[in-house]
């Protein structure tokens, strides 16, 4: 029979091999897969579990393995661990990652790990963990290979081979004085291709891409997205040369960025003391009940205007009673031009397509999208009318329609503007919150035009 590919195995039989203690395959299951296919097909096993086939690899693969495991889980295995284990564990992980977990455990963890680390490591980890979350200096790595000036490209090219095993790359080098202070980079290729007594200060690229470490993470991933890089070199105020961000961060910077943006536009806080919300699998009934109440409960109590608009108006819905069956698809058509023009705008924002700059061209064009659509839904919405409530209502139906898609479009377009102008996260102008705001235009919009049209 012919043996089933390792790649091939299911949650099931991984885990009937750990209760046979099929070690020997689970370690060749693990050299012959990629880390990632590994951590994601043990994603389902418990932590203890997940330990049982780790700890049977070799120091190297088990930290690339764990570092692709969820946080989640990360933190059920450290918890299970010995101290020494664990600090074993952490002093083979990448910089970057070690620094992310260790800011993730609990600080009792911390504290009892601490101790058990190489000095190198541990004041790394302080060093890496005291950056503010959100910043280059977060995410950035410590793994990175330094040059002086005064090597020859021979002496650079035996210098890398010295250290690459140490490194997350070595195709870039960066040039650094004594005091650290960031010179220049060389590529290998260009230290390969270089005479064997030319000098890296010669050879060096004396313009480099940088970003400070105060610099917000989603700016240093459009550096290295805009100017094609394999690792951006990150520095202090001093432009000493501290860290890189490589490529790989940058995709976990956006993926984070992004699920930030879609959270704060549906009014779903991003709470970083919860990770799990990322997962909506994983995510506690409790959690998802405490993260997502208070916008909505804001939000109740701003709609209660909407209530006092149509209070306002009752003697103009208690002659044309026939007003009330078009309320909510006026207002909501208005919410929904809102969402989509906000939607829109946040993402250009986002991505550096416009600038504040560019408000007054776009609210003129803003102004012509949305009466283009809101005088072909007015034509719909007439026939409704004249059939449901004769031509008078219709006629004012159809004037709300074009007015409230206006209102909702350049309400959905100038807020996250608005927002962005006040260093607040545009993504805050939430499809509830411009949806909220649109039903109370759309309310008073409504009945001042029937009022004004149909009571004269």
């Amino acid at each position: 029979m012919k043996k089933k590919p390792l790649e091939l195995l299911l949650l099931p039989e991984l885990r009937e091999m750990i209760e046979a203690g099929s070690f020997e395959e689970l370690r060749d299951f693990c050299e012959e897969v990629h880390p990632a296919v590994v951590a994601e097909l043990m994603s389902g096993l418990s932590g203890e579990e997940v330990w049982k086939v780790l700890r049977n690899v070799g120091p190297q693969l088990r930290a690339d393995i764990f570092s692709h495991l969820g946080k989640k889980l990360q933190i059920e295995i450290a918890r299970t661990l010995r101290r020494d284990e664990f600090a074993g564990l952490l002093t083979d992980m990448s910089s970057d990652d070690r620094a992310d977990l260790f800011k993730q455990i609990p600080k009792s963890l911390r504290e009892a790990v601490l101790p058990a680390l190489a000095k190198a490591e541990r004041e790394d980890i302080r060093r890496l963990a005291a950056y503010q979350e959100g910043t280059a200096g977060a995410v950035m790595s410590s793994d990175y290979a330094t040059l002086a000036p005064h090597l020859t490209s021979y002496q650079a090219i035996e210098r890398l081979r010295e250290v690459a095993p140490d490194k997350e790359t070595i195709y870039y080098a960066y040039v650094v004085d004594e005091s650290r202070k960031l010179l220049g980079f060389v590529s290998l290729k260009d230290l390969i291709l270089a005479k064997r007594d030319d000098k890296v200060e010669d050879i060096m690229n004396r313009e480099v891409i940088f970003a400070r470490v105060d610099d917000d993470q989603e700016e240093a991933a459009r550096k290295i997205q805009k100017y094609d890089l394999l690792a951006l070199p990150v520095v202090n105020s001093e432009d000493a040369l501290v860290g890189i961000v490589t490529y790989d961060d940058v995709h976990d910077v956006i993926e984070d960025e992004a699920t930030e943006d879609f959270h704060r536009f549906g009014a779903v806080p991003h709470d970083t003391a919860h990770p799990e919300l990322q997962n909506i699998r994983d995510a506690r009934v409790l959690t998802m009940v405490k993260t997502r109440l208070p916008w909505l409960l804001a939000l109740v109590f701003v709609n209660i205007f909407s209530g006092a608009g149509i209070a306002h108006y009752e003697k103009t819905i208690t002659a044309v009673v026939s007003l009330v069956f078009f309320l909510p698809l006026l207002i909501g058509s208005g919410g929904n031009a809102g969402s989509q023009s906000a939607t829109l705008m946040i993402r250009a924002l986002a991505v550096g397509d416009v600038k504040l700059s560019d408000w007054f061209r776009l609210v003129t064009r803003e102004v012509s999208v949305a009466l283009g659509i809101g005088v072909v839904m007015a034509g719909a919405v007439y026939a409704i009318g004249v059939v449901r409530a004769g031509p008078e209502v219709a006629v004012v139906v159809a004037v709300v329609m074009v007015a409230t898609v206006l209102f909702g479009s350049l309400l959905g377009m100038s807020l996250p503007f608005l927002l962005t102008r006040l260093k607040l996260d545009p993504a805050t102008a939430s499809a509830p919150l411009i949806a909220s705001i649109a039903d109370i235009g759309g309310v008073i919009i409504y009945f001042s035009i029937a009022t004004w049209f149909l009571l004269r």
